[in-house]
Parts: C-alpha cells; sequence; structure tokens
C-alpha cells in the first residue's frame, strides 16, 4: 500500500512538471513571436504590431476602453483607430480602422496613406481589396507573390494587412455612391497561438 501510495505521489510530481515545462515551452514560443513581428515595424500612429504598449498608450487604452474582447484581450479606441492588446503583457495583437459612408476621393485618399506607410502591396484584388503580407524576412512584394503562387509553394506569412472596400477604389463609380471601408493589421500565428491555447 506504500509503494502504490509513492507511486501515486511521483507520478502526480510527474505531471505537474510536465505541465509546468510545457506552459514554459509555450509562453517562450509566444514570446519568440511576439518579437519576430515586433521586429517588423508594422505600424500605425505610433501602434506597433506585436510590441509592447509604452506607458502613455497604457493610459490612452485606460480611459478609452471598448468593449472587452475576451477574457485574455481588451481593446481602445485612439480616435479613429482601434487596438486589441494582450492583457497579460499589453503586447499589441491586432490594429484596424473601419469607416462607413466614405465617398470614393476619401478611400483613395486612405489607400494613399497606407501606400506610403508601406509601400506596393503585395496582392491587389477586383479594386476592392489590398493586401500587404510579410514573411520574418520582410514584406512580400507582388512578384515574389507571383513567383510563389505559380510555383505552387507555401509561404510562412507572419503579418498582413488587410484593406477591404466594399464600392470600387479606382475605377470611377456612379454618382456620389459611398461605401464601407476597414483595414486590419494583425498576425495569424499570434491569434492562432491565442485561440489554441486560451480559448
Amino acid at each position: 500500500k506504500i509503494r502504490k501510495k509513492q507511486k501515486k505521489i511521483v507520478f502526480i510530481i510527474s505531471m505537474i512538471l510536465i505541465f509546468l515545462f510545457t506552459g514554459i515551452a509555450l509562453a517562450n514560443d509566444l514570446q519568440h513571436l511576439f518579437q519576430q513581428v515586433e521586429q517588423l515595424k508594422i505600424q500605425r500612429q505610433g501602434y506597433v504590431l506585436g510590441a509592447i504598449l509604452n506607458p502613455e498608450q497604457i493610459k490612452t487604452a485606460a480611459s478609452n476602453r471598448v468593449d472587452e474582447s475576451s477574457n485574455w484581450t481588451y481593446k481602445f479606441r485612439d480616435k479613429n483607430l482601434f487596438v486589441v492588446a494582450d492583457k497579460t503583457s499589453n503586447r499589441v495583437l491586432i490594429i484596424y480602422e473601419q469607416f462607413k459612408d466614405l465617398k470614393q476621393k476619401n478611400i483613395q485618399d486612405l489607400i494613399g496613406d497606407l501606400y506610403m506607410s508601406f509601400d506596393e502591396p503585395t496582392v491587389l484584388a477586383h479594386d476592392k481589396r489590398v493586401y500587404w503580407a510579410y514573411t520574418k524576412k520582410g514584406k512580400i512584394t507582388s512578384k515574389e507573390f507571383d513567383a510563389v503562387k505559380q510555383d505552387k509553394k507555401n509561404l510562412d506569412i507572419l503579418a498582413k494587412i488587410k484593406f477591404i472596400s466594399d464600392i470600387n477604389i479606382m475605377e470611377k463609380t456612379k454618382g456620389d455612391t459611398t461605401g464601407q471601408v476597414s483595414y486590419i493589421i494583425s498576425s495569424d500565428p499570434i491569434l492562432n497561438f491565442f485561440k489554441n491555447q486560451k480559448l
């Protein structure tokens, strides 16, 4: 009986250690992901994807909270910009803006501003969607993307900017047509990590 109890205690301790070391390994993986994304320096209005909020940004977050995103994140607004951050580390997970009833000229101004910030996009689709995609080495050019697509290879995309308009960006629209527009800056590997580990 004593031996059985000892074996049971050893088993419990072993399981605790396994969970402990697994947790440490996962935390290190996430930290590494954050650092890789931060090094890409993808930012809007001083908010850098993957980076820790600075003291001024934390103050802004505290006084401009939007409805809670989940148990492990918080969302806040800085003027028109929305930011979602990790509660534990205060690192930026998502940056986005959304607009209703924008005229085509305003949409073109916004996309022009994004071009100035992020240079030529990786993909343009149907005059309504624009994508900038990044690996850990930096932004993927449209030529690189087309070459990879032709070779039917996979890209390890670390971060992306997705711009969506429900009216044409460049091709003329009829009259004073207005549309809804949004862009979102995020890292799928980081978001998937949270989804898999924290839900």
